[in-house]
């Protein structure tokens, strides 16, 4: 995943969860690189080592947001959508599906950070009008690997930062240069 950073993070997961969606506590706010995959934990050091062999080819990119899009009537999602940083995400996410994370989609790739999922369709048009003028931009800093827990809630196990051929605990990043 790649974790929205504060301010935004914390702002979409706050319009998410006034939207009602039961989700909104449990998924910090994000833009998937993999769905979810169940994996055993026996593959887990040579899941990591892969996640670091990508990082460490990958530079910064910038991200921006811009307004709200849906998948409906496909899937009842409503997102905010990248206006900047799509062709850096689907790269990444071919790199990250590919060796031991190699899967096939159920729907094509398309980055996106969702802010309202499987509501009634009046809270879905809600939220795709209250976010409409919705604008961010950050810079990403690298990628992070969810563990999805026995609670339900999903929480970074560690990340990967562009370049550096390192991964570690999970923790705050701050862009480059800020």
């Amino acid at each position: 995943m790649i974790a929205i950073p504060e301010p935004y993070g914390g702002e979409l997961q706050r319009w998410r969860e006034s939207f009602g969606d039961a989700l909104a506590r449990s998924i910090p706010t994000h833009i998937t690189l993999l769905p979810p995959t169940e994996v055993d934990g026996g593959r887990l050091p040579a899941i990591e080592a892969h996640l670091r062999r990508v990082a460490e080819g990958e530079r910064a990119f910038l991200i921006r947001l811009s307004g709200t899009a849906t998948f409906r009537p496909v899937s009842p999602v409503v997102f905010v959508a990248l206006s900047d940083g799509i062709g850096a995400c689907e790269r990444l996410e071919a790199k990250v599906r590919s060796g031991p994370l190699a899967r096939d989609l159920q729907f094509p790739y398309h980055p996106h950070v969702t802010v309202a999922h499987d509501l009634p369709e009046e809270v879905l048009d809600r939220a795709f009008k209250e976010l409409a003028g919705y604008r961010a931009e950050f810079t990403v800093w690298g990628f992070s690997l969810y563990e999805h827990g026995p609670d339900g809630v999903w929480r970074p196990l560690r990340d990967y930062p562009f370049g550096s051929g390192e991964a570690g605990p999970w923790r705050e990043k701050q862009p480059p240069g800020e």
